[in-house]
């Protein structure tokens, strides 16, 4: 207490009072004092992010000059490489006739030495060679025509086929593969000997070897040696290489021969003018009604192919008459649609080293309507490739080997008459189309199967070329099998 009147007497409410307008004050002071530092902290964050927008707009800037360099320079790129790679395959094969100039030229050198020929000193290493010094080369290149000596070439088979087929960048691929292994199959039955050497006798022999061998001679994982394949098929009475396959092993190999005459490499073909017997042993025939009903009620079974990859690859045959290797090489970008109508566009694949048959093979197949109600168009699956992917490829590339080994033992474990085969959907699906009464013109037909129509004229291959998907469609839609109860199974 004070004895100053004039000082007021302060209560304990004021004193409170007082106190709290106090804390109020202090907290709305750094209230606003957070707040001001905040800010502070945003505009520097705002400006951090200006300054990056304006770092990334440069990138962009520079990204987008600079991209029509980069593409250019991937084209450049791609093309320098692929014409390295045409003239690797061009100048490949000169080398071989170069190697085989020089070892001629040698063995000519060798000849003439040991015959007591004697030849103008070398001239010395900084003298150049003259004009006079390449006549001279090019004369000891010649025949020896007055020893009436001439020196053999040497060619050997593999060579001869390497040079001529297999680096012959105009042969399609299935040429080069059919000749690699007509040409493996020779040199394992007589080496790989000089071209000159092969006579009609040999040829002969090769012909005997080629029917003695088993018919599935190659198709195993494990094949015994060509000479006693041929033995164990006569011990075993096992079914033989046809006459018509013989041909064509011969075919290839009287091709190669015709080259090496032309440039006088050998003195004549011995592949030419051989006969065979090229008449079918079985002769395929259609699926009837009952036979088709037993191999709807039998369960597919193999480790890999799916139940449902099986009924899907026969559907396909049963209703399009496409070709197996057709089949289980159909890619999903293989499905168009064409003229409002979903087709299949059987085509080459190139990266997958796969072609139709022929060039009639290469063609478009509208869906059956039956097909896609039973789900074909579920098989297509975003980034896949394959419509049928459990499809592996053999030792040999060749998509859809498997299936049809075990379709084979499937036909027969059913009892079914070896005359009927997979391919025999190709011949039930031509026959009910030939038999229909609705007005289905033959050429849509062989359009459609992919034949070769049977009137070759340029007008009639401009027609088949041109034929609308609508009239193809309605050929299509004439197949029905009214008892059959196969159905493609769900994921």
């Amino acid at each position: 207490m004070t004895n100053d009147k004039n000082d007021k007497i302060i209560s304990v409410e004021e004193v409170i009072e007082f106190y709290t307008q106090f804390i109020k004050d202090y907290e709305n002071y750094y209230e606003i004092k957070i707040k001001n530092i905040q800010s502070s902290c945003e505009l520097r964050i705002q400006k951090e992010v200006l300054i990056s927008m304006r770092i990334l707009k440069r990138v962009e800037n520079f990204i987008e000059n600079v991209q029509p360099y980069v593409d250019w320079q991937s084209t450049f790129l791609k093309d320098t490489l692929a014409k390295i790679k045409l003239l690797e395959a061009r100048y490949g094969t000169r080398e071989v006739g170069f190697r085989e100039e020089i070892a001629n030229l040698s063995n000519i050198l060798i000849s003439m030495g040991t015959a007591g020929r004697t030849f103008p000193s070398p001239p010395e290493q900084n003298e150049p060679e003259t004009p006079n010094d390449a006549q001279n080369i090019v004369a000891l290149s010649s025949p020896d025509k007055k020893r009436g000596k001439k020196i053999s070439k040497k060619l050997l088979v593999n060579e001869a086929a390497e040079r001529f087929i297999f680096s012959d960048i105009g042969k399609s691929l299935d040429t080069i593969k059919s000749t690699r292994t007509t040409v493996d199959l020779f040199i394992e039955a007589f080496g790989n000997i000089p071209v000159d050497q092969v006579t009609g006798t040999t040829a002969g022999d090769f012909k005997d070897l080629l029917l003695g061998l088993p018919a599935n001679h190659g198709k195993e994982k494990r094949r015994l040696p060509i000479l006693d394949a041929v033995q164990d098929a006569k011990e075993r009475g096992l079914s033989t290489l046809s006459g018509k396959t013989a041909k064509n092993h011969f075919s290839r190999l009287s091709a190669l021969w015709s080259i090496l005459v032309q440039r006088e490499m050998t003195t004549r073909n011995p592949w030419m003018q051989w006969n065979f017997n090229t008449a079918k042993k079985t002769e395929r025939r259609c699926w009837n009604d009952d036979e088709l009903s037993l191999l709807a009620e039998t369960q597919w079974d193999h480790r890999t192919i799916s139940q449902r990859t099986y009924a899907g690859i026969v559907m396909v045959a049963l209703y399009t008459g496409m070709r197996l290797g057709e089949i289980c090489n159909l890619r999903c970008q293989d499905i168009e649609k064409i003229q409002k109508a979903a087709c299949f566009r059987i085509c080459p694949h190139a990266e997958d080293n796969w072609s139709p048959k022929s060039a009639a093979g290469i063609r478009i197949v509208p869906i059956h309507s039956k097909l896609i109600s039973l789900g074909i168009m579920s098989f297509v699956q975003p980034n896949q490739h394959f419509l049928f992917p459990d499809l592996s490829p053999s030792r040999d590339g060749v998509r859809g080997a498997a299936f049809g080994q075990t379709f084979s033992r499937l036909k027969d474990k059913l009892g079914l008459p070896p005359e009927v085969a997979f391919h025999g959907f190709r011949h039930t699906v031509s026959t009910k189309l030939r038999n229909q009464n609705a007005d289905i013109r033959e050429l849509w037909i062989d359009r459609l199967l992919g034949h070769e129509a049977s009137h070759r004229s340029q007008g009639t291959m401009n027609y088949t070329s041109s034929i609308d998907v609508k009239n193809l469609s309605m050929v299509i839609e004439a197949l029905d099998y009214p008892s059959l109860k196969m159905r493609i199974p769900k994921k």
